[in-house]
C-alpha cells in the first residue's frame, strides 16, 4: 500500500510529514465542567431537544440523538479567533485560518513573574529562530495536566508581554497558538494591547492572521519544527472551536 507524504523545503533541506500521523493539540469540548474555561462563562451544555412527547435522546427512547449545544467559543475550550474579535467590522475566523498547512515552531517557556503577573517576555523570545515559520506554538511551563480542566476565571493566568508580541508580529507569524486563555492579561482595563499588536489593529488589520488559545501540547512532543493544520467550522463569527494538528517532520 502506497502512503502519501507531505514534502517541504526548509533552508535548502527537504523534509517530509505523514498526513496520517497528526497530533491533535486541541482539548475535546464536552458537556459539563470537565473542560478548561475562562471569563466566568457557564459550562458547556449538550442537551436533547424536547418537543411535546419527543426527547431527542436514544437513551430516553428516541430513534435518534438530537441535541442542542450551548457554549461560548472564547471562554469554553480550545478555540481560534480572528481580528474580528476586536474590530467593529466582522471577519469570520475561518477566513483567517484558510485550508492549508503552516510551518510551525513549538517552544516551551516558563513565564516570568512580576508580582501577581506571569508573562512571556520579549527577552525569552529573542533567541528563538522563527525563520521560515508562519506559525508559533507556545507551551507554558510547568505543563501540568490540570490545564485540561482549569477554570482560569479570576486567576490572572499567564499572558504575552506587548513587547514580546511586537517581536512575534515582526517575525511574520500568522498563526499564534498558546495554552492559556488569552495573549493579554485577564484584567487589562480593555486595552487588549497584545491582540492589537498581533493583528496590527487598527492601522492595517491582518485579516489572514489568527490566535488560538487553550490548547494542550503533551510533554511527549519535543520542541522544534512541525507542520500545522488548524481545522475549524465555518461559523460566521470572530471565534469558533478549533482542532489544530501538528505533524512531525523527518528528513526526506
Amino acid at each position: 500500500m502506497t502512503r502519501s507524504k507531505l514534502l517541504i523545503d526548509i533552508d535548502g533541506r527537504s523534509y517530509s510529514a505523514d498526513p496520517d500521523a497528526g497530533i491533535c493539540i486541541a482539548l475535546p469540548l464536552q458537556s459539563g465542567s470537565a473542560n478548561p474555561k475562562a471569563w466566568n462563562v457557564d459550562d458547556p451544555l449538550f442537551s436533547p431537544v424536547v418537543a411535546g412527547d419527543f426527547t431527542g435522546s436514544v437513551r430516553e427512547g428516541a430513534p435518534v440523538n438530537f441535541f442542542n449545544v450551548q457554549f461560548n467559543p472564547h471562554g469554553n475550550g480550545t478555540h481560534s479567533e480572528s481580528v474580528g474579535h476586536i474590530s467593529a467590522d466582522p471577519w469570520p475566523v475561518y477566513k483567517a485560518i484558510g485550508s492549508g498547512y503552516s510551518l510551525a515552531r513549538l517552544i516551551s517557556l516558563q513565564p516570568r513573574q512580576d508580582g501577581s503577573d506571569h508573562y512571556i517576555s520579549r527577552e525569552q523570545l529573542e533567541g528563538i529562530s522563527l525563520q521560515n515559520c508562519s506559525a508559533l506554538i507556545i507551551r507554558t511551563l510547568p505543563n501540568h495536566p490540570s490545564k485540561k480542566t482549569q477554570d482560569y476565571s479570576g486567576r490572572n493566568p499567564a499572558f504575552i508581554d506587548p513587547d514580546g508580541m511586537k517581536l512575534i508580529a515582526k517575525a511574520g507569524i500568522r498563526h499564534l497558538l498558546i495554552d492559556t486563555p488569552s495573549v493579554d492579561k485577564e484584567n487589562d482595563e480593555g486595552r487588549l494591547s497584545a491582540h492589537k499588536i498581533f493583528w496590527n489593529y487598527p492601522e492595517q488589520p491582518r485579516k489572514d492572521a489568527s490566535i488560538t488559545e487553550m490548547i494542550f501540547v503533551e510533554d511527549s512532543c519535543p520542541d522544534g519544527l512541525y507542520l500545522l493544520q488548524i481545522q475549524i467550522p465555518c461559523f460566521e463569527l470572530d471565534a469558533a472551536p478549533s482542532r489544530p494538528f501538528i505533524f512531525p517532520l523527518s528528513p526526506a
